[in-house]
């Protein structure tokens, strides 16, 4: 019964998806104010037929229900609660009514909070983004219902993919998803604004907030699948520029640069068709990222779906909705007017050179990604694009990027001095040098492009901080006024700080993880040592372990320095034992600078083991930054005037397409 009224929510929800999409719509082209007030509700009643239909959904794998073809498939009863849990969007089927019931959640949060928006403006985007949910909401009742029956149904399930039976792979999908599909919010706010013709500073302050939500969601969800990545796959690497991680990537790249340019269009009314059209390319590349994932075309331990009949409707999806608003932008972008002029060297400039940058570096992602897959289509001819194409491309982007991060933030609007501002960031400039020369010599004989990074971040880091700094008054003002300066800034502002300084850590840790790490592979049983970095890793003995549902072999090495213990490390070789698959937990030991790895391979008779173990420097910079940069965005999240709402819309002649929005 549970199931039954799972799939009738979804099919409910259906119906008021489809109302949403047209009735608002139509009132806001008739000016009827009746029509455009069902947005609303619509949104919120959408809402929650969506969650009542996961929460059903989640119910019937908590209890192991195996009468339900999804649940039999991705579960077992031996599953501790927690992956019994995470099992319900550990499928295709699980994830895409997760997918929908966070766009739902979106539309939801807009109709409840957006009452400071126009009318017409808020009901064409509620409106817009019904339209999404009511494409995907079909996808799913026509080709993935996830409440189908089994008769009759098995004693047990075939337990989920024992990759994913993980904490950190709990909770990077929800993560995830809410910055994948929150971007969507942003896309039907460009949608709405194309329709109506108006693009002004009110429409920037309204869009902010909802991207820089996804914005934190997205970076967490990345961060978090790094990580996983990282410690369960026992490969020692934290990003591979696999196409599926590439698939996060690519929005998250685009997703920063309307952020960035979305201020321009608030404090100057500038770049308002790029801003436009960057909302729309980010929620494209999400919709590009959920095909790459769905449609079988790639083989992942993050793919769902391999059905060709599913990737086909996606595909159509993705047409409709990408080929939609593209042609929408083509047809109203030149209609908008343009904003206050300005000079190269500004802020606004500097910003300029941030979006070009960024989606560039996306461009390198893109091509990278989806060529060998065209190519493959198109000619039958493989291709592998890996890690020395991305590095080559990706990576030299970077480099102008930090440099611009340092100076931007210290250019004034609309006209600026560059040699003032050089000569404000002398000691970040020092400070660089000063880091540079110090890696070399501790590296020396190794890659100089080390040396070079931690360089770039530590002008980056001190060049934060020198703007930090002049903006609180350090070395004008008294103790007293600093602490009062610092008190009354904007969040904003404090958040930019921690996100940019949150990235030049990320970018310290990513070039110590690349360039510097030492590593070992060799054959060896218990009383054997393998010597990496002046650490001497010995396997003292390899115990058989039992879990819930899976058994294990785990080694037990001690690590010493110079003869004296570091630390003890008991990495697993797991056998899950209803799939009858094989995988590795790493053990690392972790002093905030390095990291010290240790993996148990395959036994090689004999009571012989090929061990791995890797000595990572800077790695826990990676996590560290990365959060840091989150705790940076949630901190310009809770500024003021992100939470009361924007500024009054400035009056002006509306298309004669478009109604006179009412107020």
């Amino acid at each position: 019964m549970i199931a039954e009224i799972g799939h009738f929510a979804l099919m409910l929800a259906l119906v008021v998806a489809l109302v949403q999409s047209i009735l608002p719509m139509a009132g806001a082209a008739r000016g009827n104010h009746s029509w455009m007030a069902t947005a609303a509700p619509s949104a919120i009643v959408q809402f929650l037929c969506t969650a009542v239909a996961f929460g059903c959904l989640l119910y019937s794998f908590s209890v192991s229900d195996f009468t339900v073809i999804n649940v039999a498939q991705n579960s077992n009863s031996l599953q501790p609660m927690i992956y019994k849990v995470s099992s319900t969007w550990g499928n295709h089927e699980g994830s895409m009514v997760l997918w929908v019931l966070i766009l739902a959640l979106f539309g939801g949060m807009v109709a409840m909070f957006g009452g400071n928006l126009p009318p017409t403006l808020k009901a064409r985007t509620l409106s817009v983004q019904s339209m999404v949910a009511f494409g995907f909401l079909l996808f799913i009742l026509a080709t993935s219902n996830p409440f189908e029956r089994l008769n009759p149904p098995p004693i047990d399930g075939r337990d989920l993919n024992p990759l994913l039976q993980d904490i950190g792979l709990a909770l990077h999908p929800p993560m995830l998803y809410v910055g994948y599909v929150g971007f969507s919010i942003s896309f039907s706010f460009a949608i709405a604004a194309l329709i109506e013709g108006k693009v002004d500073a009110a429409w920037a302050r309204w869009v902010r907030p909802w991207t820089l939500l996804a914005w934190i969601f997205l970076t967490a969800g990345i961060l978090l699948g790094s990580w996983w990545a990282y410690y369960e796959l026992g490969w020692g690497g934290w990003w591979y520029w696999d196409p599926v991680e590439n698939a996060s990537f690519m929005p998250w790249l685009v997703g920063t640069a309307l952020l960035h340019s979305a201020i321009v269009v608030e404090k100057r009314d500038a770049l308002k068709t790029w801003t436009i059209l960057l909302a729309i390319l980010t929620f494209s590349l999400s919709l590009i990222g959920t095909f790459l994932v769905r449609s079988g075309v790639l083989t992942s331990v993050h793919a769902f779906a391999t059905d060709p009949e599913r990737g086909v409707f996606i595909l159509a999806l993705l047409v409709i909705a990408i080929g939609g608003s593209l042609a929408l932008y083509a047809w109203r972008a030149p209609a908008l007017k343009g904003g206050g002029l300005f000079a190269p060297i500004s802020r606004e400039g500097s910003l300029i050179l941030n979006n070009l940058l960024l989606t560039t570096a996306c461009a390198t992602v893109f091509i990278g990604t989806l060529y060998p897959l065209l190519l493959d289509a198109m000619t039958g001819d493989k291709i592998s694009v890996g890690p020395p194409f991305f590095n080559a491309t990706f990576v030299p982007l970077m480099i102008p990027l930090i440099i611009a991060l340092g100076f931007g933030p210290m250019l004034s609007w609309k006209r600026s001095d560059l040699k003032g501002v050089v000569q404000r960031l002398q000691f970040a400039l020092v400070v660089a040098a000063v880091v540079t020369a110090i890696a070399a010599y501790i590296t020396w004989g190794r890659s100089i492009f080390g040396a070079i990074g931690l360089g770039l971040s530590g002008w980056l880091a001190a060049s934060v901080l020198i703007e930090f700094g002049s903006r609180i008054g350090i070395g004008r003002a008294s103790a007293g006024d600093v602490l009062r300066r610092a008190v009354g800034l904007p969040r904003a502002a404090w958040g930019m700080m921690l996100a940019h300084l949150g990235f030049a850590v990320l970018a310290a840790g990513a070039t110590g993880a690349s360039v510097w790490q030492d590593e070992a592979i060799q054959s060896i049983k218990p009383g054997d040592s393998i010597t990496i970095a002046n650490y001497e890793f010995t396997l003292r003995n390899v115990d058989n372990v039992r879990g819930p549902n899976y058994v294990a072999q785990r080694g037990v090495f001690t690590v010493k320095e110079d003869g004296t213990l570091v630390a003890t490390l008991a990495p697993e070789r797991r056998r899950y034992l209803v799939q009858g698959t094989d995988t590795t937990e790493s053990a690392i030991y972790s002093n905030g600078i390095a990291d010290l790895y240790a993996v148990l391979g395959e036994p090689q008779g004999q009571g012989r083991w090929i061990a791995k173990v890797y000595f990572k420097p800077l790695v826990p910079w990676i996590w560290l930054g990365g959060t840091i940069m989150v705790l940076g965005g949630i901190v310009s999240l809770t500024d003021r005037r992100l939470r009361v709402g924007a500024p009054t819309r400035k009056q002006a002649p509306t298309p004669a397409s478009a109604p006179a929005p009412a107020e």
